[in-house]
C-alpha cells in the first residue's frame, strides 16, 4: 500500500474568485468567507513538468496511485461529508490515502478501480472528508453501455456550457486532461465531442442541492455516461435525488444529498 500524500494550500481568495466566476456565482471572495460545496477541487494542486505527463495530459501514475498499466482515466464518482465550512484565505491541509484497488473485465476490456480518501483540515479542525472513485481502462475506442433514460423531475434547470466554460474550469483546477479541450484527441478515445468535466457537473449538482436544502451535510454522485459539449443538458431534482440529463433524456450523472 502506498504512503499517504499531504498537500498544503493557503486557499487564495483570488483563485476562489476565478472559480466563482467560472461557476456563474458572485465574485468578491474575502478572507474567511465560506466557499460553495466542492470548491476544494480547485485547490491543492500537485503540478508536474510536461516530462511527467502522459499522453492524455494527466501526470504519470506511481506514488499514491499505482500504475495499473491502463492508460485511460475516468472519474467515476465520489462521496463527501461536510463537517465545517471550507474557508477562503485560511491555510488548509489535505491528506490523501489509497483506500483500495480492484481489477475487472468490462465491455471495454480490462478495468482498474481505484478509491482514494481525502481529509481536509483548517485550523486543526476536520472540514471535509471525501472518497473519490477513479476508473482506469485500456486505450482505444470506448465501448459504451446502453443509455439510461432519466425519470420525471420535480424541478429542472437548463445547464448551459461552452468551450470557454470548459477551458476556465480546466484552468482553475489545473486539469490537463485532453478530453476537455482537444477535439482530435477526443476522437481517438471514441468520443464525438469535448467531454464536460465530471467534477464540474458534480459541483453544479452540489450547488443545486445546497440551494434547495439550505446547506449540505453529505453529497454523493456517480457518473453514468459522458456529457458532451453541445448536448442539451439539464440539472434535475426529484426529492433528495439529483441528476444531470443529456440529450435524448440520457442520464449522465446521478447524485444524492442531505
Amino acid at each position: 500500500m502506498s504512503q499517504p500524500e499531504t498537500v498544503r494550500d493557503r486557499i487564495d481568495p483570488a483563485r476562489a474568485d476565478a472559480l466563482m466566476a467560472t461557476l456563474g456565482l458572485p465574485v468578491g471572495v474575502k478572507v474567511g468567507m465560506a466557499l460553495p460545496p466542492l470548491a476544494h477541487l480547485a485547490f491543492f494542486w500537485t503540478p508536474v513538468g510536461e516530462a511527467g505527463l502522459g499522453r492524455d495530459g494527466h501526470a504519470h501514475l506511481g506514488g499514491l496511485i499505482p500504475d495499473l498499466g491502463l492508460p485511460v482515466r475516468m472519474w467515476a464518482g465520489g462521496r463527501f461529508t461536510f463537517h465545517t465550512p471550507f474557508l477562503a484565505g485560511v491555510a488548509a491541509e489535505k491528506v490523501s490515502t489509497l483506500s483500495g484497488v480492484t481489477r475487472k473485465e468490462g465491455r471495454s476490456g480490462k478495468l482498474g478501480f481505484v478509491t482514494l480518501r481525502h481529509d481536509i483540515r483548517q485550523r486543526n479542525a476536520l472540514v471535509l472528508s471525501e472518497e473519490q472513485d477513479i476508473v482506469y481502462r485500456e486505450g482505444g475506442v470506448l465501448t459504451s453501455d446502453p443509455p439510461i433514460e432519466t425519470r420525471e423531475a420535480d424541478e429542472r434547470r437548463a445547464l448551459k456550457l461552452n468551450e470557454v466554460s470548459l477551458f476556465r474550469y480546466s484552468a482553475v483546477t489545473f486539469n490537463g486532461h485532453r478530453i476537455h479541450y482537444d477535439q482530435a484527441y477526443c476522437g481517438e478515445e471514441g468520443y464525438p465531442g469535448l467531454v464536460v468535466h465530471g467534477p464540474l457537473l458534480a459541483t453544479k449538482l452540489a450547488g443545486f442541492a445546497a440551494e434547495t436544502l439550505g446547506g449540505l451535510r453529505r453529497f454523493s454522485f456517480r457518473a453514468t455516461a459522458p456529457l458532451f459539449l453541445g448536448d442539451v443538458a439539464w440539472l434535475c431534482r426529484a426529492g433528495d435525488r439529483y441528476w444531470v440529463e443529456g440529450s435524448a433524456r440520457r442520464l449522465c450523472m446521478l447524485a444524492e444529498a442531505e
